[in-house]
């Protein structure tokens, strides 16, 4: 592929370029992802705020070619596998569920596993890659394949790469993979002294 597709936000405040170049692509280039930039993605991740400094992520992460990608593959719902299997690298992402300091409840697990997720992203932005985020996984199939063991819970499964060409997908995923991005606006969820619907 020639040129990159450019799906930069149309954003109404000043926005570093990693936020506002940041998409959800589903073709990926076959160029794997080098060591520099997945140290620098998890380093990222490693900084993220967490409650009472739990840092309740946790992380299985596997490049293409190997065992582990094409399990985690495994357990994604098909309309995912169609073209995730392509990444060069796949992530499981999971949270502890309980404080190790006593046992309780982690209500701020997955917030902060997001914040980890929302450093990661943004650094591996900013070093040219791409990501897309998904929930359409089997995660009882995942915890067994990975022997995830109680007190953790699968939460996410992340694709990332370089982007790649879009005619390498069937017509409906080229078709989203090239529709516009929508957002609402701000005042249509942050509420200056009032909860907004």
């Amino acid at each position: 592929m020639d040129t990159l597709i450019s799906k930069e936000a149309k954003t109404e405040a000043t926005l570093i370029h990693a936020i506002k170049d940041r998409w959800s692509p589903r073709a990926f280039a076959a160029k794997p992802i080098g060591d520099e930039e997945l140290q620098n993605m998890l380093e990222a991740a490693r900084w993220a705020p967490s409650s009472m400094n739990e840092q309740p992520w946790r992380f299985i992460y596997a490049h293409k070619g190997e065992p582990a990608h094409q399990q985690i593959v495994d357990t994604l719902m098909s309309g995912n596998q169609t073209w995730a299997q392509h990444a060069p690298l796949l992530i499981v992402t999971i949270i502890k569920t309980t404080f190790d300091r006593n046992g309780a409840p982690n209500r701020s697990a997955q917030h902060d596993l997001g914040l980890a997720i929302g450093n990661l992203t943004i650094q591996g932005t900013a070093d040219g890659l791409s990501f897309h985020h998904m929930g359409g996984v089997h995660f009882d199939q995942l915890a067994e394949a990975f022997a995830i063991t109680d007190g953790y819970e699968p939460v996410t499964v992340i694709a990332a790469g370089y982007q790649g060409d879009p005619d390498t997908l069937t017509d409906e995923l080229k078709s989203r993979e090239l529709a516009p991005r929508k957002r609402l606006t701000v005042d249509e969820f942050a509420g200056h002294g009032k909860f907004i619907r």
